[in-house]
């Protein structure tokens, strides 16, 4: 059914815990996994929250450590690194792969209406080309 299932992470509490959901449908469907994880511009609303996705270096380190623990669990990855807004790079990246589901974790933000338009998984939501299945 899930022949191509796109994660995006970062290195949020939340995208750690959503990796087991991952993890379980990807071996579940037999599906292709994608780990794709965002260099956001410093200064962005979302890179406030979490610096660390600013540094290249930084999300190749943590792409590498997500491959290795799905790897541990007998899952073949590919990673991608993009730079831009994660919302934006996340549907573009579903479309250009032609990804059958997105997986991703919630911050939360999202549920109240001052935090809506900041929520990356409520953007993606909205612009995605496919489904999307939000861990809480």
């Amino acid at each position: 059914m899930f022949k191509t299932v796109l994660f995006p992470i970062d290195a949020s509490p939340e995208a750690q815990q959503a990796a087991f959901k991952a993890a379980e449908l990807v071996k579940y469907h037999k599906s292709h996994l994608i780990l794709l994880s965002v260099v956001e511009a410093p200064g962005s609303s979302n890179a406030d929250a979490h610096p660390e996705q600013t540094s290249p270096e930084a999300v190749a380190q943590l792409l590498a450590k997500a491959k290795m623990v799905f790897t541990e669990q007998g899952i073949e990855t590919e990673t991608l690194e993009r730079e831009g807004n994660p919302a934006f790079v996340i549907c573009d990246v579903a479309d250009e792969m032609s990804a059958d589901l997105i997986v991703m974790g919630c911050r939360g933000i999202g549920l109240t209406p001052e935090g809506q338009s900041e929520s990356v998984s409520s953007r993606v939501i909205n612009l995605s080309p496919c489904p999307v299945m939000v861990v809480p």
